[in-house]
């Protein structure tokens, strides 16, 4: 920091001057730390482009167009097609991205000039003061000028989840958030100096986080990478000798590698998950983690609050009920109201019923409300104070028979699906975060929330997919499960109360298991929840809005966040609703269903086409016959088989969730598959040529026939069950390749010489054997992954 610039301390809470933000700006004494939004068309392109396939395919092309006619340089189009969708569908992806992301970043309170501004982070100067209100995170680091009853959390930084109080001169670091009260500070360490920059930056966009789905592909890219280079090799030598010359030797040696290589998986991954962040990017959901689509896949679990999710969240009082001719409530609920200058849902509502109707009220302590502690509470200069929170929390220090009473009555409210709360006086003064002695209750609060239109469907959408769903709130059990209840999400309006929660985390997962509604839940015990049903390894999701639920949102496998939450709840989620729809959920799953499940189908075509290429290279090279192919046979099979049917299937339906495992099982269809089609392919090619003697381009395409209807039904297994458009897609496939055979300049152009039909039934012959083999050796269940609804 630059000792010789002049301290802005005389002006205290007024901020700086613009002048003096000006200063600072030509310094670079400014907030300038890289976002990271969204990868670059720089990164896009260089991601599509510059590939080990590509480079590979890209040496073969050269060496065909050096070598070969045309027609044998085909499978170059592919690769300048799937770089080109690859780059489209991103580009896309990026746009929309870039474009909802200005509604999610978070924002600054600063003050300049004695004027409370809101602007974006990156203009946050050295030495400017900040505003801090509850649910916002702190920006940069900095000292507390002045804070009204400042609770921060440092969880994110610390790993405890205990709120600090932050009074003036202590202080602030960047990454953590206000979960009470309010305050302004003064900033010490912006841009790379701040603490926060100095971490992985948690919320970064398009952070790869553990992906199996990632990382398996990636397992089998190397794999097949270090298997293809001897069995080109191999090929190439035998080719050498059963070729006559060199130049067929290399094309039928180009043509053997090209079909080893699974070009196109990495292409319909990419797009799967670009095409699914769009998807939902309509549907006003922000993608802020790409892994998070696949997680969605796997979710079978999702905890949820009441309010804002099953509700509307706009509470309004409908009652006061005084206690025991108590005196007059209203003007101590409007104190309170007025004194708090960031009302919850509950105060804001109090707030509108019961306006000041003078100056307002002066406070000696305040202090506000706290999820943690359920309650907030102000001493009047007259020497009073007025408590406002839970009854069975303010209740601890009544009389056990009074209090008894008050909390029945207040049972009975909350079995009707209200909220209440208990406003009790002390003639002692606030102390800290203490309750006062000797409370007297004075009055029950009892305020309605609209259960929202889409919530039972929304519910009942879950338990049909299997998702299990746990209701978890801070409100009253009863309350609580009154509104499950009328939801569906429980037969019975009772709920467990959170007090009587074990910390156990066995005991703990045991309660989980046998309950799915809970009331009182603090916000510790809602990260524990989260983490006892990971432990029995179970894949959660959990939403929320408040800074209470921050630490759950984190620990979650996949955290959801209402747009119309705080800022902290958004930072740390992987997903945000923008527009706070419960009624968007079940497309957000469905869609994370689809991407993987999807993907699933793709890999085990790419693979199966990969382990036929090898095995029959490794046959043919250790038996020294001629390649059965030209690489323009095999552009065809490639193209009909498996590029356009996958990238079909890449973006058809699929409700199922996923399960782990996905490298063995994708080997354990792939394999076996690729197995059949390979012999079937050498059986027809050798009866072909050693039987009949025919000329060798009718042999080259009994062997393309062959292995496309090989590979035309190992398409049909993956798509399973087949609907109207499954089967309109395989029987275009189909008569594709009937029209290329059939018309003429087609065949002349593709080197298709129909054969002598007794080759073509004998073909055909093999052909069905291998659909036998197939139905024996690819039990229905592995065929293509989870099935398509």
């Amino acid at each position: 920091m630059d000792e010789t610039l002049e301290r802005p301390a005389a002006r205290g809470l007024d901020g700086l001057t613009e002048q003096e933000v000006r200063d600072r700006l030509a310094r670079g004494l400014v907030n300038d730390v890289p976002a990271a939004p969204s990868r670059t068309v720089r990164d896009i392109l260089r991601a599509n482009i510059l590939t080990r396939f590509n480079a590979l395919l890209g040496s073969l092309l050269v060496l065909i167009l050096i070598v070969g006619p045309i027609q044998d340089a085909l499978f170059g189009l592919v690769i300048i097609s799937n770089a080109a969708i690859g780059i489209i569908e991103e580009l896309r992806a990026k746009r929309k991205l870039d474009e909802l992301i200005v509604l999610t970043t978070p924002k600054a309170r600063i003050v300049r000039d004695g004027e409370v501004r809101e602007s974006s982070i990156d203009q946050v100067v050295l030495d400017d003061v900040l505003e801090l209100r509850p649910g916002d995170q702190v920006v940069v680091d900095g000292v507390v000028l002045k804070g009204q009853g400042l609770e921060v959390d440092e969880s994110l930084l610390t790993g405890e989840s205990d709120p600090v109080v932050r009074e003036a001169g202590a202080e602030v670091r960047s990454g953590s958030f206000v979960v009470a009260g309010r305050g302004r500070y003064r900033a010490t360490r912006v841009g790379p100096d701040a603490y926060a920059a100095s971490l992985a930056q948690e919320a970064k966009r398009f952070t790869l986080v553990h992906s199996e789905l990632r990382s398996g592909i990636d397992l089998i890219l190397r794999v097949v990478t270090w298997l293809i280079v001897p069995t080109a090799t191999l090929l190439f030598i035998s080719q050498l000798g059963a070729q006559p010359g060199i130049r067929a030797a290399l094309r039928s040696s180009v043509g053997g590698v090209v079909h080893m290589v699974p070009e196109g998986l990495v292409l319909l991954t990419s797009i799967a998950f670009a095409v699914g962040f769009v998807r939902l990017a309509r549907r006003r959901v922000l993608v802020q983690e790409l892994p998070a689509i696949e997680v969605l896949a796997r979710v079978d679990v999702l905890c949820i609050d009441k309010t804002g999710t099953l509700t509307e969240g706009r509470i309004s009082v409908e009652e006061v009920q005084r206690l025991d001719g108590a005196g007059d409530p209203h003007e101590a609920l409007a104190a309170l109201a007025a004194l708090d200058p960031d009302p919850n849902a509950t105060m804001a509502a109090i707030a509108e019923r019961f306006p000041p109707t003078g100056p307002p009220p002066a406070a000696s302590v305040t202090a506000p409300f706290s999820s943690a502690r359920k309650w907030s509470g102000a001493t009047l200069l007259g020497g009073r104070t007025w408590i406002l929170g839970a009854p069975e929390v303010v209740l601890g220090s009544v009389d056990q028979r009074r209090a008894e009473e008050i909390v029945r009555a207040s049972e009975g409210h909350a079995a009707a699906g209200r909220r209440v709360v208990l406003l009790a006086r002390s003639d002692a003064a606030l102390d800290g975060a203490w309750l006062p002695a000797e409370l007297e209750p004075v009055a029950l609060v009892i305020l309605g929330d609209r259960v929202k239109d889409d919530a039972a469907e929304t519910l009942r959408f879950f338990a049909e997919q299997g998702v299990e769903v746990k209701v978890i709130s801070g409100d009253h059990p009863r309350t609580v499960g009154a509104i499950a209840a009328e939801v569906g999400a429980t037969a019975s309006p009772e709920a467990f109360d959170a007090r009587q929660l074990p910390e156990e985390q066995s005991a703990l997962a045991h309660v989980l298991e046998e309950e799915s509604v809970f009331g009182r839940v603090t916000p510790h015990q809602k990260r524990a929840m989260v983490g006892a049903l990971q432990a029995q390894g179970r894949t959660v999701a959990m939403t929320g809005d408040g800074v209470n639920d921050v630490l759950a949102l984190k620990d979650a496998d996949i955290g959801i966040a209402m747009g119309t939450g705080s800022t902290a709840s958004r930072s740390v989620s992987q997903l945000v609703l923008l527009d706070a729809r419960f009624r968007a959920l079940p497309s957000v799953v469905a869609e994370g269903r689809r991407v993987l499940g999807n993907i699933e189908r793709t890999a085990n075509l790419f693979l199966t086409k990969t382990v036929y290429a090898m095995l029959l290279a490794i046959v043919i090279g250790v038996a020294q016959f001629p390649f059965p192919f030209l690489p323009r046979h095999l552009t065809i099979i490639s193209s009909l088989t498996i590029g356009i049917p996958g990238f079909f299937l890449a973006l058809a339906p699929n409700a199922r969730r996923a399960r782990p495992g996905f490298v063995p099982r994708v080997l354990r269809f792939a394999v076996p598959a690729g197995v059949v089609a390979a012999a079937a392919t050498f059986t027809a090619h050798y009866l072909a040529q050693e039987q009949a003697r025919i000329p060798t381009a009718q042999v080259r395409t009994t062997a393309t026939l062959v292995l496309l209807l090989v590979g035309l039904a190992v398409l049909v297994r993956i798509a399973t069950p087949l609907n109207h458009r499954r089967r309109l897609l395989v029987g275009a496939m189909l008569g594709g390749f009937l029209l290329i055979a059939l018309t003429p300049p087609l065949a002349g152009f593709f080197a298709l010489d129909l054969p002598p039909a007794l080759v073509v039934f004998s073909g055909l012959g093999v052909v069905a054997v291998a659909v036998l083999l197939l139905r024996l050796v690819l039990p229905r269940s592995e065929a293509g992954g989870p099935p398509v609804q």
